[in-house]
């Protein structure tokens, strides 16, 4: 009789050292943190008055000795307190990958799949004869062997370049993508934090990009009045700030940036949380209007949408609310650029970003 059978769970022995587990706890504080070593530090003091994180044989403090002794933490430039140093950044990053992605092994040749054939690792069924430079791994010997017998004979047999056949290499593109992650105040308003989990995102992808397709390019700006670049190592210090969403700003600014890039592909993804409600005028003052949806702001920011389209860059909208006229304004951006609009949660951001980077791979005609 096929069944079930039950038996009691064990808890798996945790055999990690102290300080991998407090490493663990650090590294998710410090994000939620901004980065700020002081802050993570005090939160994990209530942490473990809440949870008793830590024994009297291995205190907090010898805790933030071992950082500093493996190269995870240095004095601040001001003198006070502590700084993560690149290290630790890194570990931050590689962390996020693992969380959002799961772990992946490098792919020196990238994997962007497209319809079109060319220079790439994966094969398909199409053959052509052996020409000069292919590789042995492409030779289709079967029907090689098969070519030389019908040439020669069994009594005659030989292998000569006429006879080889290989396959097509499927054509791998590669990829420039802007990343624009909403910084206004109301991404961490009515108690949600929505801004860790697009840090988290933007840190997964960079990762990604390195150790999978490390041949692509990834530009993060962030805007709220304004908009800016920021570099990679800097994403686990963004912050929001008192902001309005002045998304023109931002869509002008990716645009800048993929003009000066040469890759074959381009597209914008935007992470955001509400409607835009700001535009910069050209004597540098703002226009802003949080009530309802601005024609003047909405208007300027579809015209950006068409402008992308006819340069053929695709924007990618990963709405992390689900207001009503919020996704009015998205259907109408999306429909008019022809991209897509993803309406995520937050704990899912991380999937959608990732599965419509690999659709996207693929080389538009």
């Amino acid at each position: 009789m096929i069944g079930f059978r039950f038996e009691k769970y064990i808890i798996p022995e945790d055999t990690r050292s102290p300080f991998e587990k407090l490493l663990e706890i650090f590294l998710e504080i410090m994000v939620h943190t901004s980065g700020d070593v002081e802050e993570t530090f005090r939160w994990m003091e209530l942490v473990d008055q809440e949870h008793n994180i830590t024994t009297p044989e291995y205190t907090l403090e010898d805790f933030r000795n071992d950082l500093e002794k493996n190269g995870y933490l240095s004095s601040s430039t001001n003198g006070r307190g502590s700084r993560l140093t690149g290290k630790a950044e890194q570990l931050i990053r590689k962390r996020s990958l693992d969380q959002i992605f799961g772990k992946l092994k490098k792919d020196s040749g990238g994997n962007h799949r497209s319809s079109k054939i060319g220079k790439g690792d994966d094969f398909t069924t199409d053959q052509r004869p052996y020409q000069f430079g292919d590789s042995l791994q492409q030779i289709d010997f079967q029907n090689s062997i098969k070519n030389a017998q019908i040439r020669g004979g069994i009594d005659n047999f030989s292998l000569k370049n006429e006879d080889l056949v290989v396959y097509e290499n499927e054509h791998k593109s590669s990829m420039s993508t802007v990343l624009m992650i909403d910084i206004s105040h109301s991404m961490i308003l009515y108690g949600e934090d929505r801004i860790t989990p697009a840090k988290k995102v933007a840190m997964a992808l960079s990762e990604l990009l390195k150790i999978k397709y490390p041949k692509d390019n990834l530009d993060v700006i962030v805007f709220g009045n304004d908009a800016w670049q920021i570099q990679i190592k800097d994403l686990p210090y963004l912050q929001v700030g008192p902001y309005h969403t002045n998304t023109v700003a931002g869509l002008e600014l990716a645009m800048d940036l993929l003009r000066k890039r040469k890759a074959g592909n381009k597209q914008i993804f935007m992470i955001t949380d509400g409607k835009p409600t700001c535009l910069k005028n050209p004597d540098g003052t703002y226009y802003k209007n949080s009530m309802g949806q601005d024609p003047k702001v909405l208007r300027k920011t579809i015209n950006l949408a068409a402008q992308c389209r006819k340069i053929k860059i695709p924007i990618t909208t990963f709405m992390i609310a689900r207001d009503p006229y919020l996704q009015d304004f998205v259907e109408q951006f999306t429909e008019t650029n022809k991209g897509k609009a993803f309406f995520a949660g937050l704990e899912g951001l991380g999937n959608f970003i990732f599965a419509d980077y690999e659709r996207n791979k693929k080389r538009r005609k």
